[in-house]
């Protein structure tokens, strides 16, 4: 029950701040490498396409000194796979905005959310598996991270 009231607030928190970007913060979220295909050869040589990133809203957090609040929407065009990455000491909520995603953290089961579920990844998880299920159908995520203030939100794991 605690999970779900966090999550519901966590989702009205990032739905306010989407819908005050433009006028609450004039800076640009840390997204180098947020693309597979920018971050990595062997992801450019891939067959399958990549997501992309557009950063909402980059906040310092008032009442946390050292900490940022970020949004972003994470698109994942038809059959579309992220590359296996972390997003280093951040805390990540995740919301399906559109279409279906399978999702795997390291030593957890793979798991497949549809339009309107949701979930949280810990600090320091290691995200083997993000892909779109669909071959025709774009998917896109809500994706908010609390992280230390000036870290990268998203490494690729080097190319094997």
């Amino acid at each position: 029950m605690i999970g779900m009231r966090f999550a519901g607030g966590l989702l009205a928190v990032t739905t306010l701040a989407a819908a005050t970007a433009c006028s609450t913060s004039d800076q640009p979220a840390h997204t180098e490498g947020t693309t597979a295909a920018a971050a990595s050869p062997a992801a450019m040589a891939s067959t399958r396409p990549t997501e992309t990133l557009k950063p909402l809203l980059q906040q310092a957090l008032p009442n946390v000194r050292g900490k940022t609040f970020t949004s972003v929407i994470v698109d994942f065009p038809p059959h579309a796979r992220a590359m296996p990455h972390r997003h280093g000491q951040a805390f990540v909520y995740a919301y399906v905005l559109q279409g279906t995603v399978r999702s795997q953290l390291a030593g957890k089961p793979v798991t497949t959310y549809h339009q309107g579920d949701n979930w949280v990844e810990p600090p320091g998880a290691h995200h083997v598996l993000t892909e779109n299920t669909s071959r025709t159908e774009r998917a896109k995520l809500l994706v908010v991270f609390v992280s230390n203030t000036g870290a990268r939100l998203k490494v690729d794991d080097p190319a094997s």
